[in-house]
C-alpha cells in the first residue's frame, strides 16, 4: 500500500489542462489521503474519492467562486478545499456565459499548405466534381413502409451478387432502413426526411441507387422526384432504379426486382476507378460518443489537430452535436470568421434550447450516466471538451442538419448529440470520412461512410481492439503528444479514405442510419 505521507509526482497522477485552471484532472484512480507534489507549491493531500477522469482542487476555491478547467468556468464552488475532489455536492452547475461579440470580429486567417505539399489519397472523382472514398450501390426506402424490402435486397445482394473479385471497385451493396416518412407531418419533418435521403443518393460515396416506395405513403417516389426536380438534383449523375412494393405486386416481387436492378448496376458501378486525389477533397465529420473525463484531454484535442491539418490542406471539416456547444458557445463564437458567423453560432444553440424546451427538456440534461461516472459532471465540462474536436482554425460558416456547407474549412452543423442521427446528418451534408472519439467504448458506424474510432484512454482501446481503430490514451499515459496522435489520425484518415484499409466499423458492417426529423421549431 502506498504511504499516504510520501508525496507522489503530480505528472504521474494528474493533468493541468490549462495554466489558468484551479483544478487538475485525475489520470488514474488512487487512494484517498494521497499526498501529491504540486509544481511550485506545497504538497497537497487529495481527499474524497480520487477517480480517473474526475478532478481535485489545486487551491481553496471559495463559495460562489468559479471552478476553472480549460481556462473557462465549469461551475460555481459551494466551498471547496485545496485537494478536495470536485463533485456535484461541492460544485453547482451555475456557469454564466457572457455573449459579447467584439466589434470588428475577424478570425485569424488559416495558413494553408502549398499545393505541392498537400498529401494525396486514392478516391473516386464523381460527375459533379466531388470525391468519394467508397463506391457503394445504395438501396433507399422512401419511408419506413419500404424499409424491410430495402434491407432484404441489400443483404441478399451483398451475399449473393457482390463478388469482390468480379467487381473489385465496388465496396458494397448497402441499405438504409429507417423509421421516417409516411405519416409524418408537413413542414420541417417532411423537408428533412426528403433532404437527407436525397443527399445520401447524391453522395459521392454512392455509385448507383435503387429507390423504393411502398406506394401510398406521403414520402413516395412522386414526392421524391418532385423534391429532386425542384432542387436540380434529378438523376444524381449516376444510374438509378425506381421501384414500388405495391406496383410490383408485394414484398417477394419487389425484392426480386431489386435484386435484378442490383445485378444490372454492379458492372456499371465497377467501371468507376480510384485516382490520385489531393487531401483538399476530404470532408471530415467529427463525432464523440460514450465520452469520459479524458475525451476532452486526449482524443478530442488530437482529433482537433487532425481537423486543423485537413483545413490547412484546403479540405472541409464538419462539427455538429449542438447540445454539446452549450456552455462553450462563446468560445466558438469568438473563433468565427466574422461577427455575422458568430451570431449564427449563438443562433444554433438558442434554436436548440428552444427545440429542447418544446419537448420538456433542457440541454443541461445532456450528460449520460456513463459521462458523469467518467468525470463529465455537467454540460459545460462536456462541451468544452467536445469542441476541442474542432481544432483551432476559424469557423467559416454554419449550416442546417443534413445540409451541405456553403464552403470549405471548419463548418458547424445544426444537429443532435444522438450519434445514430448526428453522424448521418453530417454524411448527408457531404462528409466522406468520419472520426468518432470515445472514452467508454462505442461501436456504431455508417451505411456509406467509413467511421474511424479513436479511444481517449488505453484501457478501453485494449478492451475493444476489434472496434476501436486508434488510441489517444497514449497522451494520458505520457508516451505521445497531442500533435503526434493527431498526425497518426490524419495519416489513418488518408489511408482509409484511399481504400488501403477498412475502418473496424466497416469490417463489422455497422451501418447505423436514422434521420433527425422531429423538428417542430423552424430552422
Amino acid at each position: 500500500m502506498t504511504d499516504p505521507q510520501q508525496a507522489r509526482s503530480f505528472d504521474e497522477l494528474a493533468i493541468l489542462v490549462h495554466p489558468d485552471d484551479n483544478v487538475a484532472v485525475i489520470k488514474f484512480g488512487f487512494e484517498a489521503e494521497t499526498m501529491v507534489s504540486i509544481p511550485g507549491a506545497e504538497d497537497l493531500k487529495v481527499t474524497g474519492t480520487p477517480t480517473a477522469g474526475h478532478r481535485f482542487a489545486l487551491t481553496d476555491i471559495g463559495e460562489d467562486a468559479p471552478v476553472i478547467q480549460y481556462g473557462q468556468p465549469i461551475g460555481k464552488s459551494r466551498g471547496i478545499q485545496a485537494g478536495e475532489v470536485v463533485t456535484p455536492s461541492n460544485m453547482s452547475n451555475d456557469v454564466p456565459v457572457v455573449r459579447v461579440i467584439p466589434d470588428g470580429l475577424s478570425g485569424s486567417e488559416t495558413e494553408y499548405l502549398a499545393k505541392e505539399d498537400v498529401p494525396t489519397f486514392q478516391g473516386f472523382r464523381r460527375a459533379d466534381g466531388r470525391v468519394g472514398t467508397r463506391n457503394h450501390v445504395l438501396i433507399i426506402p422512401t419511408s419506413m413502409c419500404a424499409s424491410h424490402e430495402a434491407q432484404q435486397i441489400s443483404i441478399i445482394a451483398e451475399h449473393t451478387l457482390h463478388d469482390k473479385e468480379k467487381f473489385p471497385n465496388v465496396d458494397g451493396v448497402v441499405g438504409i432502413p429507417h423509421n421516417k416518412g409516411c405519416g409524418c407531418s408537413d413542414g420541417s419533418n417532411l423537408e428533412i426526411t426528403l433532404r437527407t435521403l436525397a443527399n445520401y443518393a447524391a453522395h459521392p460515396n454512392v455509385g448507383a441507387v435503387v429507390m423504393i416506395e411502398l406506394g401510398c405513403e406521403k414520402t413516395n417516389l412522386s414526392k421524391m422526384e418532385e423534391y429532386l426536380s425542384q432542387r436540380g438534383m434529378k438523376g444524381f449523375g449516376k444510374p438509378i432504379h425506381w421501384l414500388g412494393v405495391q406496383a410490383a405486386g408485394g414484398t417477394a416481387q419487389v425484392v426480386s426486382q431489386g435484386l435484378a436492378a442490383v445485378k444490372e448496376l454492379l458492372p456499371q458501378v465497377n467501371q468507376s476507378q480510384r485516382e490520385t486525389i489531393p487531401a483538399s477533397e476530404i470532408v471530415l465529420a467529427l463525432e464523440c460518443g460514450g465520452s469520459d473525463g479524458f475525451s476532452g484531454l486526449s482524443a478530442n484535442p488530437a482529433l482537433g489537430h487532425t481537423a486543423d491539418q485537413i483545413v490547412r490542406c484546403g479540405g472541409t471539416v464538419i462539427l455538429s452535436e449542438v447540445p454539446e456547444f452549450c456552455g462553450a458557445e462563446h468560445v466558438l463564437a469568438h473563433r468565427s470568421k466574422d461577427a455575422e458567423i458568430a451570431r449564427e453560432v449563438y443562433d444554433l444553440v438558442d434554436w436548440y434550447k428552444q427545440y429542447a424546451a418544446t419537448v420538456g427538456t433542457l440541454l443541461d440534461d445532456n450528460p449520460s450516466p456513463g459521462n458523469i461516472e467518467g468525470g463529465l459532471l455537467n454540460i459545460t465540462i462536456k462541451s468544452l471538451g467536445a469542441i476541442a474536436k474542432g481544432g483551432t482554425t476559424r469557423i467559416e460558416g454554419t449550416t442546417g442538419y443534413s445540409e451541405p456547407p456553403g464552403g470549405r474549412g471548419l463548418q458547424l452543423m445544426q444537429g443532435p448529440g444522438y450519434d445514430q442521427e448526428s453522424v448521418p446528418g453530417m454524411v448527408a451534408g457531404g462528409a466522406n470520412m468520419v472520426v468518432f472519439t470515445t472514452g467508454r467504448g462505442t461501436t456504431i458506424g455508417n451505411a456509406i461512410c467509413p467511421v474511424l474510432k479513436l479511444a481517449s484512454n488505453t484501457p478501453v482501446f485494449e478492451r475493444m481492439p476489434g472496434d476501436i481503430d486508434l488510441n489517444a490514451g497514449s497522451i494520458i499515459d505520457g508516451t505521445e503528444s497531442i500533435t503526434e496522435v493527431g498526425q497518426r489520425v490524419f495519416d489513418k484518415v488518408l489511408e482509409v479514405a484511399g481504400g488501403k484499409s477498412l475502418a473496424h466499423a466497416e469490417v463489422h458492417k455497422h451501418r447505423e442510419f436514422q434521420i433527425w426529423a422531429e423538428q417542430s421549431v423552424s430552422l
